[in-house]
């Protein structure tokens, strides 16, 4: 009877974190660029003696879902989506970080910032001068036509990085970082769209299917526990009489 209460307790404990996941997803259905996140579970044989009959379900690292999200046009010259697979690289202060999110905003002394982080280019990061317009090309090349001035100019590139999928993860503030520490470097396959944004990769409705399933298995857990219950009442019944 102990071995079916791990089952029941520890899958009654998967479901709730994967529904905390599933919420999160859901949240942020909406938001430019979000990564809907995977919860997977393995099974783990309980340690100790006499207890190699005892499985339960272990919730491991959340997982990155890399599907590409749809491109929205804005036809704002600082707006950026990566198309198809790859990343843009920011500056955090425990390193660098990855995102699909690519609304730039240009600070007052020409630094170039992301939800408040430094957008790093292939020098470091990314300070403009003045100008009268600007442009990022394909390959995340920008370019501007300085104040006063009537030639077009490059002024950086944007690092465009292409990291192992599996390398990937989530960090508490949402960014993508790698799980081994690697600082991953240019990549010239990765191409940008200007004036666009790309939209969160969550499908509401897998989320909601995902949610009523996780709910439904969480409700069959605890029925396992009346039944675990009942059993144990039984046998003292039969010890007793």
């Amino acid at each position: 009877m102990d071995a079916f209460i791990y089952t029941a307790m520890t899958g009654a404990d998967h479901s709730l974190r994967a529904l905390n996941v599933r919420a999160s997803n859901l949240a942020n259905a909406q938001t430019a660029g979000f990564r809907a996140d995977l919860a997977t579970v393995t099974s783990e044989a309980a340690q100790g003696y006499g207890y190699d009959s005892r499985h339960h379900a272990a919730l491991t690292a959340t997982h990155v879902d890399h599907t590409p999200g749809k491109l929205n046009e804005t036809g704002r010259a600082l707006d950026v989506a990566i198309s198809g697979a790859g990343y843009l690289a920011v500056e955090t202060d425990d390193g660098v970080a990855y995102t699909r999110t690519g609304s730039l905003r240009l600070e007052g002394d020409g630094s170039l910032t992301l939800n408040g982080r430094t957008v790093l280019g292939d020098g470091g990061p990314i300070v403009l001068p003045e100008h009268d317009t600007l442009t990022i090309g394909t390959d995340g090349t920008i370019s501007i036509v300085a104040t006063g001035e009537q030639g077009t100019q490059d002024v950086g590139r944007l690092l465009l990085v292409n990291p192992e999928p599996a390398d990937l993860m989530k960090n508490a503030q949402g960014l993508i970082v790698s799980r081994s520490g690697t600082e991953y470097g240019a990549d010239a396959n990765v191409a940008v769209k200007g004036g666009h944004l790309e939209g969160s990769n969550v499908s509401a409705v897998e989320e909601m299917m995902q949610t009523m399933s996780l709910t439904r298995s969480f409700e069959m857990q605890m029925k396992l526990y009346k039944v675990a219950d009942e059993m144990a009442d039984a046998g003292n019944r039969l010890i007793r009489g």
